[in-house]
Parts: structure tokens; C-alpha cells; sequence
């Protein structure tokens, strides 16, 4: 993978020396897939606690994960393997609330074990009703005495029948819409909690649909105060939305080199695909979007890990551009095999089904083009 991009001035010496941790772990104790999806994704879980790499995760006392060395550890991930970058995505995701709200109880009682690989952690917001539109659940939390009633369902729950606890968000009415929503923990044994149906995607994770059956919840359960829900939702995925960016390029990165490997050795006529013009000028092209999402992923990361500007529109730039490009980069990479390219078991079809799913979840291409769009507007009347 080039690791040029390093020497810019986005990053500082922890960084480039993470990167090469990265890649030393990647090349040496990444584990090999058996087959068995929750398995894996438990093997995965359990080696990235060991080797370090969940600290990143999670919150130190009261500072904020860093997202650069976020964005640098799902690049390297998704490289080598987009289920290892996931079960790395949804450590942070799914405690991402507790470490940005969380009281100190919550953090000492949760976020070690996220960050030691022994507690498998899930982000419960999408229902079947309401995906891009979050203040629109129908999931409700009624108090009752010191504690909370869960009533409803969510789907497309990444983790969903692995997971060791659910950051759930549901209706507890102190508004309307977004100003009426709450987060809660909920364990993965609460009496009520289940799981309705497994999902299978075209890129295979554990996904799925649970069911809130009169969960009953301890005050302590609650995240913030009541009506905070949807702030602590946006907050959280606004903190992880350019490592979705990062995740993208690792996989637009893996394609360039598979299609640099696949053109260099292919034999066409008197030399080899590489030596074609049109093959050249995929390349180019796709070298080109790479560098360019590049520079809006760690423009976006430093500008959430210095502080003192609002970075929603850089990080809506960032995750829009990078997966964008990086299914057309994986789609050329496809093309410049031939049919090899769409031959399972071959390194660009896998990355063909993997990077679909990044341009949907945790904030779909055109989600990202109205907070672009209205960042704009709103500076433009000021």
C-alpha cells in the first residue's frame, strides 16, 4: 500500500509510527477466515483487543478518540480485509456514545472491555420505518419508577446476534421528533431483547433485526439526559463518519494495486496490459481519485482532532467523495480484468461487493449532499 501520503502535515510522529504497527499487524497476526461469519467476526474482535489496535476506539479519561489514527487503522484494515475493518468500525461505533457522553461509571464499566476485545459492541439506530430520517423512530422508552420500558425494533444492525450490548436510541417524548429521542445500554441478555431475523448482504457481516419486547432498563442505562438522544446520535456517527472515508480508500487503494499487479503481467499482443493507453489512462484516473480522497480524508480528521471549527461539512466532503470514488476506482479495477474480475474468489469481485454498502450506511451519498449543500447556505446568508 503507498504510504507517501504519511509525510504530509495532517499527521504527527504517533501517527506514522501507528502506521507501521499497522501494517505489521496487519501482516502478521490478522486472522485467516474459517468460514463461520460470527466466528470470525469473534476471532477478529478478540486479536484486535489483543494487539492494541481497540484502544483507538475508545475514549482516555476525558480525551476524545483520535480520529486520524482512526482513519489510519480502518485504511489499513480495509486494505487487508473489510471484515477486519468492520469489527474495528463497530467497536468504536457501537461505544462511541458512551466514550463522547458516558458518565465515569459508564466508561469504567463498559469501555475497558470494548477496548480489551472482550465485549462486542453494537449501534442501534436504523428501523424499519426511519433509515436516513433517524428522527422519525418509533422505538419508545417509557420511564417506569427509577427505570426505562423498551418498546419497538430495529433493523440492519451491524453485530446484530454477536453483540454483548446495544446502543439503542428510542422515543422518550420530551419533543417532537428529533428534540423527543434518548440513548440507552442495553445488554445483550436483557430480558425481552431479541433477535428476529439475520440479514445476509451481498458483503456478508453479522446484521440484523431485533425486537424491544418490554426490555427493562435501569436508570443508569440512560446516556445523557432524556431529549439528548439525537445530539449524542449525530455526534457519534459525525465522530466516525470520515473513518467510513478511510475505510473507503484502503479498499480503492487495494484495487489500484491489484489492477497495477493484474496489468504489469497480463500479456497482450507483443507486451502487456499495462502497456495499453486505455489501460494507462484507468490507472491515471484512478490514481488520481485515490490522492484526491486522500487529502479530504486527513484534512477532515485534522481538523476534528485540532479543534476550533465546525467540521461537519469537511467530513461530509470526505466520506461522500472517498466512497464515491471508491467504487468507481474498485469498478475499473473490475473492468481491467476482464472476466476474471467478476470471478468469485478473486480479490477486485470481493471489493466490488465491499464497498457498496459504505456509499448507504452511516449517512447515505445524498444525506451527505444536503449537509454540504446547507453548510453553504447557511455561511453564504451570514
Amino acid at each position: 500500500m503507498d504510504r507517501a501520503f504519511l509525510s504530509w502535515p495532517f499527521f504527527e510522529r504517533k501517527h506514522r509510527d501507528l502506521a507501521g504497527e499497522l501494517r505489521t499487524w496487519c501482516e502478521d497476526s490478522l486472522p485467516e477466515p474459517d468460514g463461520d461469519l460470527d466466528e470470525d467476526c469473534r476471532a477478529l474482535v478478540r486479536e484486535l483487543g489483543r494487539g492494541g489496535l481497540l484502544k483507538l476506539c475508545v475514549s482516555d479519561g476525558d480525551r476524545r478518540p483520535d480520529v486520524r489514527s482512526l482513519a489510519l487503522a480502518r485504511e489499513a484494515l480495509a486494505y487487508h480485509s473489510a471484515l477486519a475493518d468492520f469489527a474495528f468500525a463497530m467497536q468504536g461505533l457501537g461505544s462511541g456514545a458512551i466514550s463522547l457522553f458516558g458518565t465515569v461509571e459508564q466508561k469504567s464499566e463498559w469501555l475497558p472491555d470494548v477496548a480489551s476485545g472482550s465485549s462486542i459492541a453494537a449501534f442501534a439506530m436504523t428501523e424499519p420505518g426511519s433509515g436516513s430520517d433517524a428522527a422519525n423512530m418509533g422505538t419508545s422508552a417509557l420511564q417506569d419508577g427509577n427505570g426505562w420500558v423498551l418498546v419497538g425494533e430495529k433493523t440492519y444492525i451491524s453485530n446484530g446476534g454477536i453483540a454483548d450490548f446495544y446502543l439503542t436510541f428510542a422515543r422518550t417524548g420530551e419533543g417532537e421528533r428529533a428534540r423527543g429521542l434518548s440513548a440507552f445500554i442495553v445488554p445483550a441478555d436483557a430480558e425481552g431483547l431479541s433477535v428476529e431475523e439475520r440479514i445476509e448482504v451481498i458483503a456478508p457481516h453479522p446484521l440484523a433485526r431485533m425486537k424491544y419486547d418490554n426490555v427493562r432498563l435501569p436508570a443508569d442505562a440512560l446516556i445523557g439526559e432524556p431529549g439528548q438522544g439525537f445530539r449524542v446520535g449525530m455526534e457519534t456517527l459525525n465522530l466516525f463518519r470520515v473513518t467510513v472515508g478511510a475505510a473507503a480508500l484502503g479498499l480503492a487503494r487495494r484495487a489500484l494495486d491489484e489492477a497495477l499487479a493484474f496489468a504489469s503481467e497480463r500479456r497482450l499482443g507483443n507486451g502487456t496490459l499495462a502497456d495499453n493507453a486505455v489501460t494507462q489512462a484507468k490507472l491515471a484516473e484512478m490514481a488520481m481519485l485515490i490522492d484526491a480522497s486522500a487529502l479530504l480524508i486527513y484534512r477532515a480528521a485534522w481538523q476534528q482532532d485540532v479543534g476550533g471549527t465546525d467540521n461537519r461539512r469537511a467530513a461530509a466532503m470526505a466520506k461522500l467523495h472517498a466512497t464515491e470514488s471508491a467504487q468507481q476506482v474498485i469498478d475499473m479495477a473490475v473492468q481491467i480484468h476482464g472476466g476474471a474480475g467478476v470471478t468469485k474468489g478473486v480479490k477486485v469481485e470481493e471489493l466490488y461487493r465491499d464497498i457498496r454498502a459504505l456509499r448507504i450506511y452511516e449517512g447515505a451519498s445524498e444525506v451527505q449532499r444536503q449537509i454540504i449543500a446547507r453548510d453553504l447556505l447557511k455561511e453564504f446568508g451570514r
